[in-house]
């Protein structure tokens, strides 16, 4: 089976027995060797001590007074908001289960403490999204999995909707792919070569397996395609790994439903447009054209649900801002799916 996405830390990583990400101490060094927290040339010794000792213990209880001793009050800082998050992952145990903590009950990023910065956030999607994909050799659906922890920048052109990773877009938009030369260049106002990234079809999906970690490649979103249809099989494991639970997630061109009863936006865009059209408000036809999809969910055992909705189906929506950018929030499809136990 391809290996794919070494950056996400799941090589770091052991699964207990619900198959979900077991915390373990190299995964924790991980975050103790980030920039934020590594010493630099003019870190005080106590910063290299702390340093020191939780690259040999990352578990290791660090004192207030002992963060105070940094001299450096950035240094203080990051380590406040690391160690925060560390305890989060060694009470919860699991990353699936730190990652649940993080919403359920509580506004979106808190529980009782610190708030969890988006940057880990996203890094727990990723390395979950990677679990779940653990033995696929679609790799349609893994590049579809990129949309659970990376933004994307989308177009549409004659109906076909392409999204591409957005850093990589700007990145492009900036230097050309020539880094810092590249920006010289741009600021230079020299004409610039035209880059092409790949949009993968079910022809030459193969080339991902290659390219896993440069984000370069484009995924088709359009109605009725292979890379809908891969996002919607990702996000029926997502919730069969978090919840237990067997759902059917299918693509639909509209909602025609008189008994419309639950909706759930997988992102804030389509959260709003799903909101108002329930609603009765009015949407004007700008706003509609940056609906991307909706989706028709049902459970595979209506009893999960409460009584007295149970059997009706759940409609999605994926909307991109104004500017074309798509933010999927794979939270939303957890916290928000309407279930017996939480009724």
């Amino acid at each position: 089976m391809p290996d794919f996405w070494r950056d996400s830390g799941f090589h770091l990583l052991t699964r207990d027995e619900r198959g979900h990400l077991a915390v373990s101490d190299d995964f924790l060094r991980a975050y103790f060797q980030r920039p934020e927290v590594r010493p630099v040339e003019d870190s005080c010794a106590a910063e290299r001590t702390l340093h020191e000792a939780l690259l040999k213990n990352p578990r290791e209880a660090v004192a207030v007074a002992r963060l105070a001793a940094l001299v450096d009050p950035d240094a203080r800082e990051n380590y406040q908001v690391v160690l925060g998050f560390r305890d989060r992952l060694v009470a919860a145990g699991t990353v699936e289960e730190c990652y649940l903590g993080c919403f359920l009950g509580t506004a979106e990023g808190t529980t009782a403490g610190a708030p969890v910065p988006p940057l880990f956030i996203d890094q727990m999607a990723h390395v979950i999204a990677r679990n779940i994909l653990e033995g696929t050799e679609d790799p349609l659906r893994a590049r579809a999995g990129e949309l659970l922890f990376r933004e994307q920048k989308v177009t549409i052109n004659d109906g076909v909707i392409m999204a591409a990773d957005a850093e990589t877009v700007d990145m492009y938009a900036t230097t050309g792919g020539f880094g810092g030369l590249g920006r010289l260049v741009a600021e230079a106002q020299t004409p610039m070569r035209t880059v092409e990234l790949d949009v993968l079809s079910e022809a030459n999906a193969e080339l991902y397996w290659s390219r896993d970690q440069a984000h370069d490649t484009v995924l088709d979103l359009s109605f009725a395609g292979a890379g809908l249809d891969a996002l919607a099989r990702l996000l029926e494991g997502w919730v069969r790994h978090f919840l237990d639970v067997e759902v059917s997630i299918q693509p639909v061109q509209k909602i025609a439903d008189e008994k419309w009863v639950w909706h759930i936006g997988l992102d804030a865009q389509g959260s709003a447009l799903l909101n108002d059209l329930y609603n009765g408000v009015e949407v004007g036809e700008e706003r509609l054209a940056r609906l991307l999809s909706l989706f028709r969910l049902e459970f595979a055992e209506p009893s999960v649900m409460p009584a007295a909705i149970a059997g009706r189906p759940v409609y999605l929506a994926l909307a991109m801002t104004e500017g074309g950018a798509l933010r999927l929030k794979p939270q939303n499809l957890l916290v928000n799916l309407p279930l017996a136990e939480r009724a």
